[in-house]
């Protein structure tokens, strides 16, 4: 037996068992499988409802700023680096027919700029010196931390703030810092889910970011609620 069939008779047993057992392993994965989809459509489900009125606010906040002719700053580290961008990709370039593209730019795309400013200043103010040349009052900036304690985008948090852009924060299990932001009025909105898995945060998240892009087209059309 080569040293390879040793090591995947160790970790993976299951693959080498019968076939009786074979079916019963399927079986637990099949109530696993279930399991894991409805936590989540659960999770998702509690989160909207306990955030309704902080989402339409914050949705109008973006709403009001685009209209404006003002732009969305994107930022998050790791699996939230990759949301950013998505965010960014679905006001630049909507899928929808009839909903406009607006100016959205994710703040972890340009790897030179990342790394000079990690390399010369230190990664915690990656976002902060894209935000001082980028960012306007008005603008909106948008961060996505699935612990709500990343140092980086406390940093720019603070920065926009200081410029008067509106801050928007999606955050994970208690909100880490970026609810404590939120609670001294440093931070416009937090949406946190209170959850401690990372999957169930992040599958949130995106549905969350999905719903507001629609939020945000449909305040468009609005007028009144504009101008208020």
């Amino acid at each position: 037996m080569t040293k390879s069939e040793d090591f995947s008779r160790a970790f993976y047993p299951f693959l080498h068992d019968d076939t009786t057992k074979s079916r019963d392993l399927m079986d637990e994965l099949r109530f696993s499988l279930m399991e894991k989809a409805r936590e989540s459509a659960e999770v998702k489900t509690a989160f909207f409802e306990a955030n309704t009125d902080t989402i339409l606010a914050a949705s109008l906040a973006m709403a009001k700023s685009f209209q404006l002719g003002r732009k969305l700053l994107v930022c998050g580290n790791g699996g939230s680096a990759t949301d950013a961008q998505h965010i960014a990709v679905e006001f630049m370039h909507p899928i929808t027919v009839g909903r406009r593209a607006l100016p959205a730019i994710c703040l972890t795309n340009d790897m030179a700029m990342v790394t000079a400013v990690a390399n010369d200043v230190g990664f915690d103010d990656v976002f902060t010196r894209q935000i001082i040349a980028l960012g306007g009052e008005g603008d909106i900036l948008l961060g996505i931390s699935t612990s709500g304690n990343s140092e980086n985008l406390v940093h720019a948090f603070e920065t926009a703030r200081r410029m008067k852009l509106t801050t928007i924060g999606f955050a994970g299990d208690d909100g880490g810092r970026m609810a404590g932001m939120s609670e001294r009025g440093l931070l416009d909105f937090c949406l946190t889910v209170p959850t401690s898995s990372i999957h169930r945060i992040q599958e949130t998240h995106v549905a969350l970011y999905h719903i507001m892009w629609d939020m945000v087209h449909t305040l468009l059309q609005s007028k009144s609620l504009l101008e208020e």
